[in-house]
């Protein structure tokens, strides 16, 4: 069975923005200069390229991010053209209730209860599964009990207050923790049984 990930940058007191959406504290802020180190660059590459299929809120197709990633991929120049490559051949399935239809290739919309959606994606046959956000979508994700792996991308910055993915008591089991020149720690944790 394919297993759903969750990749997502947080503060080191674990918040993903400020209250106001602010993420201009993240070593890397989705710009056009990656500041991460080269080593943590090709770690994120890799493990994107584990993945087949892309899970996203409606809120994050429609506010750009298909199109921003698709620019970045036609720029081999950019250090995140490899990266993005990757996004534009996964399969994308977008969590809505509203959207009628998909206008993105590559891209299907699944509108009925999420538990059951990422179940029947867990068993379609390719490679795991990647979720990025939003907050809310990953937080509902996370409350279903369907994230199998978490990749925190821990910035060294600490915020005080924020936007939180979890708002509850979440058990994890730490597999792997690995510091990067840049300042980020990546928190590989799975979801405790216990």
């Amino acid at each position: 069975m394919r297993k759903l990930i969750l990749m997502v940058q947080l503060s080191i007191d674990g918040y993903m923005s400020e209250k106001d959406g602010n993420t201009d504290w993240m070593v890397y802020n989705w710009g056009s200069e990656w500041t991460w180190d080269d080593e943590l660059r090709k770690y994120f590459t890799n493990l994107t390229a584990s993945t087949d299929c892309i899970l996203l809120s409606r809120k994050m197709a429609v506010e750009g991010y298909f199109d921003y990633w698709a620019s970045v991929a036609a720029n081999s120049s950019l250090p995140q053209s490899g990266f993005a490559k990757n996004i534009v051949a996964a399969h994308k399935v977008i969590f809505t209730k509203t959207l009628e239809r998909s206008v993105w290739d590559n891209a299907e919309l699944a509108k009925g209860d999420i538990k059951k959606e990422v179940k029947k994606l867990k068993k379609q046959e390719g490679k795991n599964m990647m979720v990025y956000g939003g907050a809310t979508f990953v937080s509902a994700l996370i409350e279903a009990g369907l994230i199998d792996e978490y990749q925190l991308f821990i910035n060294p910055t600490a915020l005080g207050s924020g936007t939180s993915i979890f708002k509850k008591r979440t058990n994890l089991h730490l597999v792997n923790e690995r510091p990067f020149a840049c300042g980020v720690t990546v928190l590989k944790y799975e979801r405790s049984l216990s």
